[in-house]
């Protein structure tokens, strides 16, 4: 797992939403972009990270923050999750995970005395230029925008 540090260029990626619309990192050229990286679909802590940025969308979008969610789920689970709990944002279906292993959040987990290789709850946040100005490796689902807020002064 090679994951990209604060500071290094966001790799340029491309993947399709739950509309099957083309999302790419260029078309957020001057904006923020809060990229989040979750394991799957309406689970637990997936769901509440969720809801916490749905919570606060507005005002992120006031501080000019756009959110973008991606895991592996199909385009198909992620329509279904996001008319469940009305989120305003875009999640991409990287099946193929491009994106997920461009980012390197892919990589071996433990849960209950398992191990298996699965994606990591890791986000990114993107300056207008394309630079990661802070990767959050333990993200609080339910305090997930108060973490990107403080992290960069806009609380």
């Amino acid at each position: 797992m090679n994951k990209i540090n604060e500071g290094e260029k966001a790799p340029s990626f491309e993947g399709k939403d739950q509309n099957g619309k083309t999302i790419k990192l260029e078309g957020f050229k001057g904006k923020k972009v809060v990229l989040y990286f979750y394991p799957k679909d309406d689970t637990p802590g997936c769901t509440a990270e969720a809801c916490n940025l749905r919570d606060n969308y507005k005002s992120l979008m006031d501080k000019g923050i756009q959110i973008i969610g991606v895991s592996a789920d199909t385009e198909a689970k992620h329509q279904k999750f996001i008319e469940k709990y009305s989120l305003p944002f875009p999640l991409i279906a990287d099946t193929e995970k491009e994106v997920i292993e461009a980012f390197g959040v892919w990589g071996e987990k433990k849960f209950m005395g398992k191990v298996y290789d699965g994606i990591h709850r890791v986000t990114y946040v993107i300056d207008e230029e394309g630079i990661v100005i802070k990767r959050f490796d333990k993200v609080k689902t339910k305090e997930h925008t108060e973490q990107i807020l403080e992290a960069l002064n806009l609380n």
